[in-house]
């Protein structure tokens, strides 16, 4: 009987119909049914079937490439997309910004619980998450180009206060992924990274009449499962298919670490020490705001430098790092083997994760700036005509109790460290302290009627959200205020009196003070 449910990978491409909605389960690469995807897009350059799919996926996915979501970026294969990011999968983007696809980018977390709204059949994400921002309708309401018109938010009031409504949608197919599964559909994430949103989509799916399939890399007799392994029962997967060893990678650029889904510890003290150059600085200067005993959540690139220096300066035991993706403790991965962990204390669903932050329980955040104004606004999901999504940004930034945005004041610049000072030796081409930034990913002008706590940290200055005005508070050493602070600005910030110096030390090749600074407090 059970044993029906094995399908190969082309099968199930094949049960895909025309315009229906499929989602999947991602995280980068992580979670992703790349051997499913693959044959999709093999059927579809065949026959030109399964065309008009509105794709869905909580989170980025693809390797910038050719894998992930990229398999469907085919002009009439995907013509709607409903996401929290797309920056992985430039092939999608090519669709959605030559208006050849319908798009919605909303909120990470959101998207999460939206799945588990569907599952019960309620009637939606009520939530203060994305207010101010550009998936409010009063800004984009998340529409992406001219063609997307359907509108998926409402602000609202309810007992006195706004909100944002997030209006569910159907959701045809479900593929997921996950370790191994027994003939009678039972799933385990053993040597997966990461649960993610896998239970409440297929969850979503079956309980509205839709088909669930699960890849998986290893298939087991019925009753052999561990109870407390499956993640996902039987009776929500239709079929199962056992992928090639290839199309299941556990991270972009990893086949298996038994480090990343807990099997095994490795020492962190061989995390490599970060060259003495801008990002250091800006990483050391933002980890003196951290607080003993506090839960962190850090963005990919620039802000994961923090977790580095709080390596080497010995510190990384007196925090809590998290994921938004569902893990706690650890070390982050950063790169491609982004967002797994490694040594990570707890895994939970990706969907709990975002109970857990949207509630008040995340510390602090430590977030890239890509593009700031003189409200306190920051962008980081549209670029030029290039939208790319808010990811978990909208989430973790407006619940976060502290928020602190890093990042250079210059994309281009260039830049020499020496005798404690900071000497620009090249100008940059792109100023990111704007007058107005092109897409709102964070609201100055809600953060600041809430009194949250804002740091802008770059390598020349340091500036914080005082009255709903970026305020200049530090300068680096070296430096002059008008020539490379002011000059890089389209705006004229409000300068605090008195300004201060960064501190000399963060500029020099050894440090060893920060312990000192954060158990002060």
């Amino acid at each position: 009987m059970a044993s029906s449910k094995v399908i190969t990978a082309r099968q199930a491409a094949d049960l895909l119909q025309d315009g229906t909605t499929v989602g999947w389960t991602t995280a980068g690469l992580c979670g992703f049914a790349e051997d499913v995807a693959a044959a999709v897009e093999e059927r579809f350059v065949e026959t030109g079937s399964p065309k008009n799919i509105r794709l869905f996926h909580c989170c980025g996915c693809g390797d910038h490439k050719d894998r992930g979501t990229n398999h469907l970026g085919h002009e009439g294969l995907v013509t709607a997309v409903i996401s929290g990011h797309i920056g992985e999968a430039p092939k999608v983007g090519a669709l959605v910004n030559a208006n050849k696809a319908t798009c919605h980018l909303l909120p990470q977390g959101v998207l999460t619980h939206q799945l588990r709204q569907m599952a019960g059949k309620k009637p939606g994400v009520l939530t203060k998450i994305g207010l101010g921002t550009f998936a409010d309708p009063r800004l984009e309401g998340g529409k992406i180009n001219s063609i997307t018109t359907e509108d998926l938010v409402k602000v609202v009031e309810f007992e006195g206060e706004e909100y944002l409504y997030y209006k569910p949608f159907k959701i045809d197919v479900a593929i997921f992924r996950g370790s191994t599964a027994d003939e009678r559909g039972n799933v385990t994430m053993d040597r997966e990274a990461l649960f993610l949103e896998a239970l409440a989509l297929a969850s979503a799916v079956k309980n509205n009449g839709g088909m669930v399939i699960a890849q998986v890399e290893y298939l087991a007799k019925p009753f052999t499962l561990h109870p407390k392994s499956v993640k996902v029962p039987g009776v929500l997967v239709d079929y199962v298919v056992l992928a090639k060893p290839e199309n299941h990678m556990q991270t972009k650029k990893t086949q298996f670490n038994p480090a990343l889904c807990g099997e095994s510890k490795v020492p962190l003290s061989g995390v490599p020490v970060l060259p003495l150059d801008e990002r250091k600085v800006i990483s050391r200067r933002a980890a003196m705001e951290l607080i003993p005993n506090s839960t962190l959540n850090l963005g990919i690139g620039m802000p994961d430098g923090v977790s580095s220096v709080a390596a080497e300066e010995g510190i990384s035991d007196l925090f809590t790092m998290t994921t938004e993706l569902g893990n706690f403790g650890g070390m982050p991965a950063g790169g491609p083997d982004f967002p797994s962990t490694y040594n990570s204390e707890c895994t939970i669903e990706h969907p709990s994760m975002f109970d857990f932050y949207d509630g008040g329980g995340l510390s602090t955040c430590v977030l890239g700036l890509a593009q700031t104004d003189k409200e306190g606004n920051l962008n980081v999901s549209k670029f030029g005509t290039k939208v790319v999504g808010p990811g978990g940004f909208i989430n973790i930034s407006t619940s976060a109790r502290k928020v602190i945005f890093v990042g250079t004041m210059m994309a281009g610049a260039e830049y020499e460290i020496k005798d404690g000072q900071l000497k620009i030796t090249k100008e940059g081409n792109i100023k990111k302290f704007v007058d107005k930034v092109t897409q709102v990913t964070f609201s100055g002008t809600y953060a600041a009627k809430a009194n949250k706590p804002v740091l802008y940290v770059t390598e020349r200055a340091v500036f914080s959200l005082e009255n709903g005005a970026m305020t200049l508070i530090e300068i680096a050493p070296g430096l002059d205020l008008e020539k490379d602070i002011l000059a890089a600005m389209d705006f004229k910030p409000v300068i605090a009196s008195p300004l201060k110096e960064m501190p000399r030390e963060i500029f020099q090749e050894k440090w060893g003070k920060l312990k000192d600074i954060v158990t002060a407090k």
